[in-house]
């Protein structure tokens, strides 16, 4: 396929090519061309990230690019390894401003609420009728920094009522670096935020499958910075949450990790906390914020499959089939999946919605930062406006 050929609307695309240059090639021969407004992008770490940086920016030139490395790939065809996938938005349908803030680590909350008010600035002078009708945000950034909780607090505080989704970059579960892609160069401890507005009837959704278990534990020593829990119950950490998971004795992997499910009750609603690792002094590392005094409950992770199905059923419903989804689905859902053996099944479900899209070291949604949950957008076609 050539740019002369390509088809209107929104584009999707998905190689697993492994050499940079092939794979670019053959990714912008699908969603490439010269009305493209914004690229996104996520691949797989295991790409030679400099080669690749090179690739992006000459095949994509015209057009704001963005992305991140993943833990995982939602291709054409549903999930996928080692792969490079992505989805573009034409200027006929869309306007995109994109901004990011670096060393996210140490940045100061004022930093990022200036950025966000930069872009809201740009974006009015291009559609001054924008609102949270017609404007959704996309968020991508480190998910090894920690600083998903504040960066997010101060994104929310300025988009107001504007819905965001987002998820945290991965690196195939090696936890050594993550990085986000903006102004031609892949970057640790960053965040890239997009605003995007469009006439295209759209929905932002979060959906999750976890529900708590009225089995409780308390964090009674942790380090927050780090997102370390030492002690449970005044216990060893990592014993006492597999003692009262049932599953002291077992080897504590990251499949198991993904079917015992902790959660935090916050107004009437479970927010799940997984748990990215065991270390080696029986510590455990979560992926989203802790502390200490929270209470958790044990948690159930069951019918993924039809908690999917409903979703989708919903957005039909709402937009009608879809012609592309962007999702952000938690790393977490697919080794559950692979521990049930239902991932074929649900690669099925993604590829008959047009899913493009990643496995997430976390998710956002709105002013959440979450675990084990696919969040994302879901477009509709110029006919169900």
């Amino acid at each position: 396929m050539n740019a002369g050929t390509l088809p209107k609307g929104i584009r999707r695309g998905s190689t697993l090519l492994a050499d940079p240059v092939e794979a670019t090639r053959e990714l912008a021969a699908q969603i490439g061309g010269n009305d493209a407004e914004t690229v996104v992008f996520f691949c797989s770490s295991a790409y030679d990230l400099e080669r690749l940086q090179r690739e992006l920016d000459n095949r994509f030139g015209g057009a704001d690019v963005i992305g991140c490395t993943t833990a995982g790939e939602i291709a054409l065809d549903g999930y996928a390894n080692h792969a490079l996938v992505g989805m573009s938005f034409p200027r006929s349908d869309f306007m995109t401003v994109v901004g990011r803030c670096d060393d996210i680590g140490s940045a100061s909350l004022l930093e990022v609420c200036t950025l966000v008010q930069s872009l809201i600035r740009r974006m009015r002078l291009r559609a001054p009728g924008m609102n949270e009708e017609n404007t959704f945000a996309i968020l991508l950034i480190d998910g090894l920094s920690g600083a998903e909780e504040p960066v997010l607090s101060a994104i929310a505080r300025e988009l107001g009522n504007i819905p965001l989704v987002g998820g945290s970059a991965g690196d195939d579960l090696a936890f050594k670096e993550t990085s986000v892609f903006h102004g031609g160069a892949f970057r640790a401890d960053s965040a890239v935020l997009a605003l995007v507005h469009t006439a295209l009837p759209f929905e932002v959704f979060k959906t999750q499958h976890i529900t708590s278990l009225d089995r409780k534990m308390v964090i009674t020593e942790a380090d927050p910075v780090r997102r370390t829990v030492t002690e449970i119950n005044a216990e060893p950490a990592s014993e006492e949450y597999a003692r009262l998971l049932g599953v002291d004795g077992q080897e504590l992997r990251p499949m198991l990790l993904a079917t015992h499910p902790l959660c935090v009750r916050v107004g009437g609603d479970d927010y799940v906390r997984s748990i990215r690792s065991v270390n080696e002094d029986g510590s455990l590392t979560f992926y989203c914020a802790i502390d200490e005094g929270i209470v958790l409950s044990a948690a159930n992770a069951n019918g993924i499959v039809s908690n999917l199905t409903n979703l989708f059923d919903r957005i039909h419903q709402s937009i009608g089939q879809p012609t592309a989804v962007l999702g952000f689905d938690c790393i977490f859902r697919r080794l559950e999946l692979q521990e049930r053996r239902l991932q074929s099944h649900v690669s099925g479900i993604l590829a008959a919605n047009n899913v493009i899209g990643f496995s997430t070291y976390g998710e956002q949604f709105k002013s959440m930062h979450l675990n084990q949950t696919f969040s994302g957008v879901a477009f509709g076609g110029a006919e169900t406006r």
